[in-house]
């Protein structure tokens, strides 16, 4: 059968999802589909790049509209979202910042705050370093969370998952600093 790079995508996801970002291989993956992992190479030329398409998928799924009008709670809802989509994956978080951080994509939530934090009157300079800040802060809390959490199902440390999540007021805290940088705040 034939697959379209669609198909191979929606495989892997299923792959990670059930056997981690460590067996998503080419090789399990081509046989989850009965192919040749070699047949793979058609849609993608290595894992990398079928990585960065499945972390885009990722987030895809896990966008929510609408966006809200003013700049800070927009900036709050595209973190939440980015969180929640990793978060509804094995391994999500891991996936999601390694394809951002080669550059191969995953660029929609960075795109976004940026546009969100210049519409709020930051300079260029400050929005990007703003939206390169508020993703480390998500990347870091979201594998944190998905490690503990993992390691708990698979008992390898003690405990059950962490009851409540301080996501929400870490990330409150970041956005007062940035809110500090305001240039009408000045």
């Amino acid at each position: 059968m034939r697959y379209r790079r669609s198909d191979v995508v929606e495989r892997a996801l299923a792959v990670l999802d059930t056997y981690g970002l460590a067996d998503l291989t080419m090789r399990r993956l081509g046989a989850e589909l009965g192919v040749q992992p070699s047949a793979l190479y058609h849609h993608f030329v290595n894992k990398q790049t079928l990585l960065a398409a499945v972390a885009d998928e990722l987030l895809l799924r896990g966008r929510r509209a609408p966006r809200p009008d003013a700049w800070d709670q927009r900036v709050v809802t595209v973190c939440t979202e980015l969180r929640d989509a990793m978060l509804a994956y094995r391994d999500g978080a891991e996936v999601v910042a390694t394809v951002h951080a080669f550059g191969l994509g995953a660029e929609a939530p960075y795109a976004e705050l940026v546009g969100a934090l210049a519409d709020g009157g930051f300079d260029d300079e400050l929005a990007r370093t703003a939206a390169r800040t508020l993703l480390h802060y998500v990347f870091g809390h979201t594998a944190d969370e998905q490690t503990h959490l993992q390691a708990g199902s698979v008992g390898a440390i003690e405990g059950g998952p962490r009851e409540h999540s301080d996501f929400g007021l870490g990330l409150a805290i970041v956005m007062d600093g940035i809110r500090l940088r305001l240039p009408a705040a000045r």
